[in-house]
């Protein structure tokens, strides 16, 4: 029991710094190509995940690791940043937040598949209402789709929920933090030369917000979150806390309220007390 509320205390501090990563992102895209935000953000993470590994003197992954770690690099580190700064190239933040409410349900499918979870039935019920509710919140407070964005964003999703699970069953043995930490150096090489070959022509019409913007997916959605958002996967389990990315939204839209001043209406509470009731419910069924 201490290990589950550990895990959980873990993944829901994961899910509040991940909470800034699409607002993040759409202020970087704004002046950065998507390109290079992706490589920049993941070469950054990588050289501070490397420190970190050197530092404490890990010993490096055995050769049966590498295929998973590969599968956490492609996932999290170059599909997700990617598609998700493609797709708000042509779509809002705010409509994005319609897919991002299907992303627990992406990762507990691949708990099942590559964790080996088996949760109980009324799990599902609840994590279906629960990305239900998000995303018919998001749907009605946003627009700005489009089909493009939309089917980028929906590739990014079963990108993501893939990598979140191969992660966090990887880290029952190599420790959270090593896991991204390895998975980062792992794609560097690639990221470091598209970093080079995708440099801004100039740096003098970059703005403030988008240097904020690439500085807080760099360290804290690339490396700091999953080291919380990892732990609290593998001692939680990959399907349970899963669901607590349900109020990644509605965190998003509290930070929006109080750093842009954007009011906070009924409808946003009343979702916020029907997703709290949702992953409550999966906790105990998972």
């Amino acid at each position: 029991m201490e290990r589950t509320t550990v895990g959980w205390g873990s993944g829901l501090l994961g899910v509040l710094i991940f909470s800034g990563s699409l607002p993040a992102t759409r202020a970087a895209v704004a002046d950065f190509a998507p390109i290079f935000l992706t490589s920049a953000r993941a070469a950054i993470a990588a050289l501070l995940g490397a420190l970190c590994l050197l530092a404490l003197r890990e010993r490096p992954p055995g050769r049966a690791d590498l295929v998973p770690l590969t599968i956490v690099a492609v996932g999290v580190v170059v599909g997700f940043p990617l598609l998700t700064a493609l797709a708000l190239q042509h779509i809002t933040a705010a409509h994005s937040i319609v897919f991002v409410g299907l992303l627990p349900l992406s990762t507990a499918i691949f708990g099942v598949l590559r964790g080996g979870e088996r949760p109980k039935p009324a799990f599902w019920l609840f994590s279906i209402l629960g990305a239900a509710t998000v995303a018919g919140f998001a749907l009605l407070r946003s627009g700005g789709g489009s089909a493009t964005g939309d089917a980028l964003m929906v590739a990014a999703i079963l990108l993501c929920g893939l990598g979140y699970a191969e992660g966090a069953a990887l880290s029952r043995r190599l420790g959270g933090w090593q896991v991204i930490s390895w998975a980062l150096l792992l794609s560097l090489p690639v990221m470091a030369v598209l970093t080079l070959l995708t440099l801004p022509g100039s740096w003098s019409g970059i703005g403030m917000p988008a240097w904020i913007g690439l500085a807080y997916v760099s360290i804290f959605s690339m490396l700091v979150g999953f080291i919380f958002w990892y732990r609290g996967l593998a001692l939680g389990g990959i399907a349970g806390v899963g669901q607590l990315q349900l109020l990644q939204p509605f965190f998003g839209f509290v930070l929006a309220a109080l750093l842009l001043h954007e009011p906070v209406a009924w409808p946003m509470v009343a979702s916020t007390a029907i997703v709290v009731l949702c992953v409550a419910g999966a906790r105990r069924f998972a």
